[in-house]
């Protein structure tokens, strides 16, 4: 916008974009060169004056357009003569679909088949597939890894274009098959076919595309500086494939929780050994089916990548089996035993625990953005989000107006079955375990002094199970209230009122949780000031989220919500070992142990290491040529053994 505005402002035939008076410091062999190329920018930005915004702007839309084409020219003329990936999806996975048998009850276990567990929609209570998914033993689950072990032993001699080439077959069904995806995770989860789009398949598909684009540079061997007295060898680092990587993922985000794992563990080499969540077996399998196909059209086992289910004795099976990596996203209670079970293998662990997140809203803010970023922030997913966003801190310039803009909003959300009509809010995936819950949070808010103005207790849908808990706003909200300090993962928005900066800050770090934050304000200073206080792995200024959105960016928290990071380059790395590699620099120029170092050891060894430091660390010109000399003497003294 700015370059357009001063191209229209542009009167003269003068070029506001080169210093010109700088020019005429130019030697005069080149200035012909420089003055044809001022005289024609100056005629370009003259042409370009005469264009409407649009013109220049569709110019621009279209010259972006022929770039990217042409960037990505093979991939376009590879998939202009691939097949299709041929995937039989299940009935379920189409929005009329009415079929399944009806459950009495919402429990995952069938007392008559101890080795299964019950699959069904979260909303209707109708089965889902065969009503059943096995439950892993640890037998199972031992067999799975040394399986994928086997695989990946071919795998992992794979080119970093049949990778991109395996990621692009994902990208193509992915994107043909959107709505078949959401159904089959709304089925599971009772999320909305938006929350779906845009918790699920737009994240994983700019995963997918930042890794076929950045994942090799970021995995390529780098050549790292020796120092001076190493200065004839060379020093690299290589990132090796882990081997095999285990991951237990929750039920939020079925598809991108599981693929998300996929695509940073494959590119990298390795073979992967997901347990999924209990509660989103069925919608697991479904996606797993997808990626074999994958896998079979380019050749490789489809052993690679699997999938176990069952309960938390299947998760404990899948830390002890002898994986040699394990991604845990969850709880910080059950975080502290995986810990626990991955410390008696040393077991390498990386945990996302959730959070706390808060947004610090200044008087200085776009104020509709920020109504509309509370609003997503909150209640994208049913509150059922990592980094929701669970507390607005307002600065009391804005807080009665940014109560009163949203208690209206927030009243006017509906709720109900996403497969059947336009909903804003789906169901908790949990049901009544988790509206128990937060029912307990919302009232002890409301009793120690917190107003309530919409929502609060579950709400009963025809047709539906008890899964629905209703959009709710709290507001007055103080740190002392249970819901001030505990994740709540559901729908409900607190909104807390803040002195100042200082205040806002010391609110947003009063909790033991630290994975993301956002800070809206005009003034950039004073956003970068309040940022670089906060205590989260995360942070977004005048945005919510978008850091997930950045692929480049690692993903992690601090505090209780855990260690570690994946996505990102650290991501793509931390499927690897690192491994540190030296060789000599010129064919015949080698390290051997000086004489006076060699074994038996002589009288002047310490002399001679004395020398050695002096001469390469220290400060004074003086004492390093002092060295030379005491080490040339020593020399003379020493003559090869």
């Amino acid at each position: 916008k700015l370059c357009l505005a001063q191209t229209k402002a542009m009167s003269s035939t003068s070029c506001p974009y080169l210093p010109w008076d700088l020019c005429q410091h130019i030697p005069g062999f080149i200035k012909p060169q420089v003055e044809w190329v001022h005289d024609h920018m100056v005629r370009l930005l003259q042409q370009l004056k005469s264009y409407s915004n649009t013109q220049l702007l569709t110019g621009l839309a279209a010259l972006t357009l022929g770039c990217t084409v042409w960037k990505y020219r093979n991939v376009l003329i590879l998939g202009f003569f691939r097949s299709p990936l041929q995937v039989t999806l299940p009935p379920e996975t189409s929005e009329t679909y009415t079929g399944g048998d009806q459950l009495d009850s919402g429990s995952l276990q069938d007392p008559s088949k101890p080795d299964q567990l019950r699959t069904f929609d979260k909303i209707t209570r109708r089965t889902l597939g065969s009503g059943y998914a096995k439950v892993y033993s640890q037998q199972d689950v031992e067999d799975a890894v040394n399986s994928a072990r086997h695989a990946q032993s071919q795998w992992k001699h794979s080119s970093f274009a049949e990778r991109r080439e395996f990621l692009q077959l994902l990208q193509d069904y992915i994107t043909e098959h959107q709505r078949e995806l959401c159904v089959a995770a709304s089925r599971d989860t009772g999320k909305t076919m938006v929350d779906g789009a845009f918790g699920e398949v737009l994240v994983t598909c700019e995963k997918i595309a930042w890794t076929m684009e950045h994942g090799e540079a970021a995995l390529k061997t780098e050549y790292r500086t020796t120092g001076m007295l190493m200065a004839h060898k060379t020093a690299r680092v290589e990132y090796v494939p882990v081997g095999v990587m285990g991951a237990i993922v929750p039920w939020n985000y079925p598809f991108h929780n599981m693929f998300g794992q996929i695509i940073s563990a494959l590119f990298a080499g390795n073979a992967i050994v997901i347990k999924v969540s209990e509660y989103a077996s069925w919608s697991s399998l479904v996606f797993l089916s997808i990626v074999h196909a994958a896998l079979h059209r380019m050749g490789y086992s489809t052993a690679l990548v699997q999938v176990v289910t069952g309960f938390a004795d299947t998760g404990r099976a899948l830390v002890n089996s002898g994986i040699d990596k394990l991604v845990f996203i969850g709880s910080p209670e059950v975080g502290k035993l995986v810990m626990k079970s991955a410390a008696d293998t040393l077991t390498p662990v990386v945990l996302e625990l959730g959070g706390k997140d808060a947004a610090i809203v200044c008087e200085d803010c776009d104020f509709n953005q920020v109504v509309n970023l509370s609003l997503r922030g909150t209640f994208q997913n049913c509150g059922q989000n990592c980094i929701g966003l669970e507390r607005v801190i307002a600065l009391r310039g804005v807080y009665d107006r940014l109560v009163d803009t949203l208690a209206p909003k927030v009243n006017a959300l509906v709720q109900g079955n996403p497969l059947t009509g336009d909903v804003d809010c789906g169901a908790m995936t949990m049901g009544k375990i988790a509206a128990t819950k937060i029912q307990v949070l919302v009232d002890d808010a409301v009793a120690k002094g917190a107003r309530l103005l919409a929502g609060g207790k579950m709400q009963e849908i025809p047709g539906s199970a008890d899964c629905f808990y209703q959009p709710t706003l709290l507001v007055d909200v103080t740190p002392n209230m249970m819901i001030a300090q505990q994740e709540v993962f559901g729908p409900v928005m607190t909104i807390f009122r803040a002195l100042n900066d200082q205040d806002a800050i010391a609110i947003a770090n009063s909790v033991e949780y630290g994975l993301g934050s956002s800070v809206f304000s005009k003034d950039y200073a004073r956003a970068e000031r309040i940022t670089q206080q906060l205590m989260t792995g995360m942070c977004n200024i005048n945005d919510y989220g978008v850091n997930y959105l950045c692929q480049s960016l690692p993903f992690g928290g601090v505090k209780i919500s855990g260690f570690d990071r994946f996505a990102g380059i650290e991501g793509l790395r931390g499927c690897c070992h690192v491994r540190a590699i030296t060789s000599d620099k010129f064919p015949g120029i080698r390290t051997d142990i000086p004489p006076p170092l060699q074994y038996p050891l002589s009288g002047s060894g310490f002399n001679f290491c004395e020398g050695l430091i002096n001469l390469f660390y220290s400060r004074s010109f003086i004492s390093r040529a002092k060295a030379a000399l005491k080490l040339a003497a020593i020399g003379i003294k020493e003559p090869s053994k």
